[in-house]
């Protein structure tokens, strides 16, 4: 559909769209995972050229090129003052793209409160290259920063989609001495090797409970990761995790009212298990840190990128993330 170009308020930019990456939570939001949404332009992971600036914008200009993550908080709100920008405003508040205001699936899309949301991306960065900070680092990462690995510590990651390839790399990046990835589709087994998984286990071969604990001695893991949003892979990251050890969750829970605790391997309620869960970190500090993550070529993330689209192919590309077709892992788009 077409609609006005947006204008930028006196801290807010502009931004022109020049790569832009799906997200299955894209699909979860038309499925209604966030509840009932109408006339919001999808998406959340882009980069591009700042096209316009507010008047009390202080360090960007237009031209510049950027990276906006896809969390973009009110700054000043109390959540954000309490060290959860994320939550700015509401539970799930500063996820403001296809969620309370239109996202990047555009030739323009609009910044709040541009300085502290929006990072430039240096000079040897591609564009191809810096999309992937705006969500699938960020998010992969906090999963790792969030689930207290000791060095050398064990981790395993439950689902290895792009987040879950990321965590573990994080997890890689935090001092992780074993990782472990449960995952199905060969493609993704392969690909998570390169990204620091040390031993697969394939949920539709194997127990993974009983995998798991032989391959930590009957102990279980420190940190448990989990990556996908299902109330049985929740259940298995309990399993799994020593007594005071962490669950760390960065699944989107699409459906269900409820998650299930087990009772007895969560030491019925007393095992000193820690729960975390987060939405993605934003913010220009993070993105910066990211973008400097890249330079210093800790890590690729493009080779998560399986396929390519223009923009007008947009319906296309969504169906091949959506039905998870030829092998997909991760399309990109180009504007």
């Amino acid at each position: 559909m077409e609609k006005p170009i947006p204008r930028a308020g006196p801290g807010d930019a502009v931004v022109r769209t020049t790569k832009a990456l799906i997200c299955t939570s894209d699909s979860h939001t038309v499925a209604g995972g966030i509840g009932p949404r109408e006339n919001l332009t999808l998406g959340h992971e882009a980069v591009g050229i700042v096209h316009e600036v507010g008047s009390d914008v202080k360090g960007f200009q237009p031209g510049d090129r950027v990276l906006v993550g896809s969390i973009t908080p009110d700054w000043g709100d109390p959540a954000s003052q309490n060290g959860f920008p994320s939550q700015a405003g509401m539970p799930l508040g500063g996820f403001k793209f296809a969620n309370s205001k239109d996202g990047v699936f555009a030739e323009y899309f609009h910044v709040n409160e541009a300085d502290a949301n929006m990072a430039k991306i240096p000079d040897d960065i591609s564009d191809d290259l810096a999309v992937y900070c705006a969500d699938m680092l960020s998010t992969g990462f906090m999963g790792a920063e969030k689930g207290n690995i000791p060095i050398g510590g064990t981790v395993a990651v439950l689902a290895l989609g792009p987040v879950g390839m990321m965590a573990a790399a994080g997890a890689r990046l935090r001092g992780a001495g074993l990782v472990i990835g449960v995952e199905s589709v060969p493609q993704r087994q392969e690909l998570a090797r390169a990204y620091g998984v040390d031993e697969i286990v394939d949920f539709t071969r194997e127990d993974v409970v009983e995998r798991i604990m032989e391959l930590t001695h009957g102990e279980g893991v420190d940190t448990a990761i989990e990556a996908l949003g299902m109330d049985a892979t929740f259940q298995t990251a309990i399993k799994i995790t020593k007594p005071g050890g962490t669950v760390s969750n960065i699944g989107y829970f699409g459906e269900g009212e409820f998650v299930r605790i087990p009772r007895v391997e969560w030491g019925v309620g007393m095992a000193d298990q820690t729960i975390t869960s987060g939405l993605c970190p934003g913010g220009r500090l993070r993105m910066e840190r990211l973008l400097r993550v890249l330079q210093a070529k800790r890590i690729d993330p493009t080779r998560m990128t399986t396929h390519e689209f223009a923009f007008e192919d947009m319906e296309r590309a969504f169906e091949v993330l959506d039905k998870k077709l030829d092998d997909v892992i991760k399309p990109l788009i180009s504007f």
